[in-house]
């Protein structure tokens, strides 16, 4: 199974976004208002970066709260990391387990199509898995 199957199944592609210019303190506000743990940056109109969690912590602990009034684009991590809508889930697991990453965008042709977390990748995988072994029990059972 690729990404485009699973980005497929969603009630919704809606990705929660910031901008470059935006306030770290904004972002943050969106993060918590959301309960996520990242989002992509844009900078016009393409994944620039990720702003996390992560990114909160190591910029306040370096510089406090006043880094807190910085531009996104200072303290995201960039270059980003991308998968395309073709990328198989278990290669997208593989990279996100040896770059030690929690979120990929999804991009194509350049735009942004789609953000997917670990979670949702090892849950496809689970969903599968299951649905697999259903289809070996009602194949037994029947033959």
């Amino acid at each position: 199974m690729d990404i485009a199957h699973l980005l497929a199944r969603r009630a919704t592609n809606e990705v929660i976004v910031c901008d470059v210019n935006d306030r770290m303190r904004d972002a943050v506000s969106i993060l918590a208002a959301r309960r996520i743990g990242a989002m992509p940056v844009i900078r016009d109109g393409e994944v620039a970066g990720i702003f996390s969690e992560r990114d909160v912590i190591y910029c306040l602990e370096a510089e406090g709260e006043a880094s807190l009034d910085k531009p996104v684009g200072e303290v995201m991590t960039a270059p980003p990391i991308t998968a395309t809508p073709g990328t198989r889930i278990e290669d997208a697991l593989e990279l996100m387990t040896r770059r030690r990453i929690r979120h990929l965008p999804v991009v194509e042709n350049g735009s942004m199509c789609g953000f997917v977390s670990i979670g949702d990748l090892v849950k496809a995988q689970v969903d599968a898995i299951a649905s697999e072994a259903e289809a070996m029990r009602v194949y037994i059972q029947t033959a």
